[in-house]
């Protein structure tokens, strides 16, 4: 490797390493082994030659990657060792870092198998697409999404064995705060996990909207725990996590500004009632939502 191109890497590294030690964070749960993980990259980056279509791509590949190597010897499970590639497709403009960690992700992660874990951070946290993840975990995209909904189940049951049904009229028993069971019904609508929709659903849910949403689209009324589910399934992709004063809710920004609200109301673990708003007064007080502004 020449010197000039040498130095081009690694000014093109450092301008990525913020962002790596933040996946890296994100999948690991310890800072410290982030930058150790971030580091390793960095070696493998500089004792390659091979051609790097594009540099975010492929450090992020090798980054999640190592940090599953990583996970993995923390298990006792045997396992195949999975090496980083020269190159890795270009998923650059696919990925958009998400503001926060997604579904009670810090409390229950360390449950999760590595694969699981990679697969549900790099698709809830970070919105990589499953073809991406499945090159991360050397899998198909059929099985990277299976993982990612698998973790995501555990996730939303905190480990219990037993599921509620999705026709039960039971109040769920997880103990989910609100912020958690607004993130999952976002994650399970951009997912098209159905299933998963309506098991956050009161039986008599009802989703509705001020004069300001029903103008710029938003329907007037949806009434049913299937029919709103059916209505959310594999859309909200625009949608980003809010507080609304001290609610959790998410909204769709456009250029940068909340255009509609989707206010919740949660009870006893389940959406009983979704209303969209665009007026003036009330999207004043939307504000992006952080990891750590979370209530509830």
């Amino acid at each position: 490797m020449d010197q000039v191109h040498e130095d081009d890497r690694t000014r093109a590294f450092e301008a990525e390493r913020p962002r790596l030690v933040g996946l890296a964070t994100r999948i690991l749960r310890d800072h410290a082994e982030a930058e150790d993980i971030v580091q390793q990259a960095w070696l493998r980056l500089h004792g390659t030659d091979a051609r790097i279509d594009s540099l975010p791509a492929w450090l992020t590949t090798v980054t999640s990657r190592l940090c599953l190597d990583r996970l993995k010897s923390r298990t006792p499970e045997p396992h195949d060792e999975v090496e980083a590639p020269e190159t890795s497709p270009d998923a650059a403009d696919e990925v958009a870092l998400a503001d926060t960690v997604g579904i009670a992700l810090q409390v229950v992660i360390d449950r999760l198998t590595p694969g699981e874990r990679v697969a549900f951070v790099l698709h809830d946290s970070f919105g990589f697409d499953f073809p991406t993840i499945a090159a991360v975990l050397d899998t198909t995209p059929m099985a990277a999404r299976k993982l990612a909904s698998r973790a995501r189940a555990k996730v939303r049951y905190r480990g219990s064995s037993v599921a509620p049904h999705p026709s039960s009229d039971e109040p769920s028993h997880d103990g989910l705060s609100d912020w958690e069971i607004v993130d999952a019904f976002m994650a399970a609508a951009r997912e098209g996990d159905f299933d998963t929709l309506l098991q956050l659903l009161a039986p008599d849910v009802a989703v509705g909207a001020d004069a300001a949403a029903i103008t710029l689209g938003s329907p007037e009324r949806i009434d049913g725990r299937r029919e709103v589910a059916e209505f959310f399934n594999g859309s909200a992709h625009a949608a980003l996590p809010v507080l609304v004063g001290d609610r959790p809710g998410a909204a769709w920004f456009h250029r940068g500004a909340a255009k509609v609200l989707f206010d919740f109301t949660v009870a006893d673990g389940r959406v009983t009632g979704i209303t969209f708003r665009a007026e003036e007064s009330v999207l004043a007080q939307v504000v992006r939502r952080r990891d750590t502004e979370r209530r509830g």
